[in-house]
């Protein structure tokens, strides 16, 4: 029993963990431009010597760890991969799927380590398949990565975690209008990517990167039906358009509760500074109305956006809050950060109120430990947020933060001049 033992103590380091890290949810194309990488199945299949697919996993501390893939190529194909300063190739001909032996390196962890894969040479049509990067070690390390699908989790990792910032409003006030600022740093603004400047508890209100040249900006307001199918909305629960702005369109939304949306086609830009004004109004009957505005801030510009009137809801503002999202999923591996200025809510006795607390908050995908690639905070005197892009500048989630007030920065509103639709 003894030998047992002794035998059982020798051989535990050169078990120390095996981890099989799937392309569906932890691959990305990063060459020649980020976009799509695992295709239907959650299988890379590819074709073109320029392409490069990056796979990212976190370690906890510097380790050294064995790399295989599990993959296949009908004909003979060679691949590249790198990992750090290490290069590797391996020639693949096999038509079922195995695991292939690639090499060895050095993680110098903490932090994020990137696995690129691309093809050299080829004798069929394609480089061939892979499923996993499958990563061994005899060191006593922790990996974090999308470990499995369970919640659609490979379609939320590779969009990344979506962070928040739940600011503290005063006590013992009704407040009727909310006010921020939002300002991208150039280069941070890639597709996909949702600034919301005025979340509240009924909606949200911010602007997004749809494509590589159009942009907008977005006020939606929930049913209290709760539905993702806009069709199943009783009449009795639908949002009701009450007026729009000049080139502002409203229509239905669902897939994530369903309500009243409004949009607009504006051409915003990173490194300018814009401002959002959000009203919420109780009518006496059961219903509230909630209207906003929205404006270049160096323009003095104000541009309504809508009003809607919410059934069953007999509020103020409340929850008043702001978040920084990706809503694609191919580009997961692309940094993006909004700097968050100069809040401000007004109550109903006319008085405003900056706001100099906030909470960092996250998702899911953060919380499950399956990205660590989010940060919030402050900088140079501004709230931020920050995700995506695999960076090590992890900040804990559940803090506050407190930035040094502003007096002067109040905002100067002639609200009886806002423009009415």
């Amino acid at each position: 029993m003894k030998h047992l033992l002794f035998s059982l103590c020798l051989i535990a380091p050169l078990l120390a963990g095996e981890w099989t890290v799937s392309l569906a949810g932890n691959s990305f194309r990063t060459e020649p431009a980020p976009g799509n990488g695992t295709r239907r199945g959650g299988v890379l299949s590819w074709s073109q010597p320029t392409e490069t697919y990056s796979v990212f996993f976190h370690v906890d501390k510097p380790a050294t760890f064995d790399l295989a893939l599990r993959g296949s190529s009908e004909k003979s194909a060679d691949w590249k991969i790198s990992c750090g300063d290490k290069n590797f190739k391996i020639t693949v001909a096999v038509a079922e799927m195995k695991e292939h032996t690639v090499g060895q390196f050095n993680a110098t962890g903490p932090g994020y380590v990137e696995v690129k894969i691309s093809g050299t040479k080829r004798t069929g049509e394609k480089f061939g398949r892979i499923s996993d990067l499958i990563v061994r070690s005899k060191d006593d390390v922790t990996l974090h990565y999308v470990k499995s699908n369970k919640g659609n989790m490979f379609y939320w990792g590779r969009r990344g975690p979506s962070v928040h910032l739940g600011y503290q409003v005063p006590k013992g006030k009704k407040i009727e209008w909310a006010y921020s600022e939002i300002t991208v740093p150039k280069g941070e603004d890639p597709i996909g990517t949702y600034y919301m400047a005025n979340g509240f508890g009924q909606g949200y209100f911010g602007f997004q990167v749809k494509s590589p040249t159009e942009r907008w900006v977005l006020f939606s307001v929930w049913s209290p039906f709760s539905t993702n199918k806009p069709s199943e909305v009783p009449e009795k629960d639908r949002v009701a358009t009450l007026a729009t702005g000049k080139d502002v369109r409203a229509q239905k939304f669902g897939g994530e509760g369903s309500g009243g949306q409004s949009f607009l086609v504006y051409p915003w830009k990173a490194g300018k500074t814009y401002r959002f004004l959000t009203r919420v109004t109780p009518n006496g009957d059961n219903t509230t109305t909630y209207t906003a505005w929205f404006g270049d801030k160096a323009a003095d510009e104000w541009r309504l956006m809508a009003s809607f009137r919410r059934p069953r809801t007999d509020t103020h503002l409340t929850g008043f809050h702001s978040f920084l999202e990706n809503f694609n999923p191919a580009l997961g591996a692309v940094q993006r950060i909004g700097v968050h200025g100069n809040q401000w809510v007004c109550d109903t006795e006319g008085a405003w109120h900056e706001i100099t607390r906030a909470r960092f908050t996250a998702d899911a995908t953060a919380r499950g430990g399956n990205r660590l690639d989010y940060a919030g905070g402050i900088r140079g005197g501004d709230f931020f947020l920050k995700n995506c892009g695999f960076f090590n500048e992890r900040v804990p989630f559940d803090q506050w933060f407190e930035k040094p007030p502003n007096p002067k920065s109040k905002p100067v509103i002639d609200l009886s001049k806002l423009p009415k639709g």
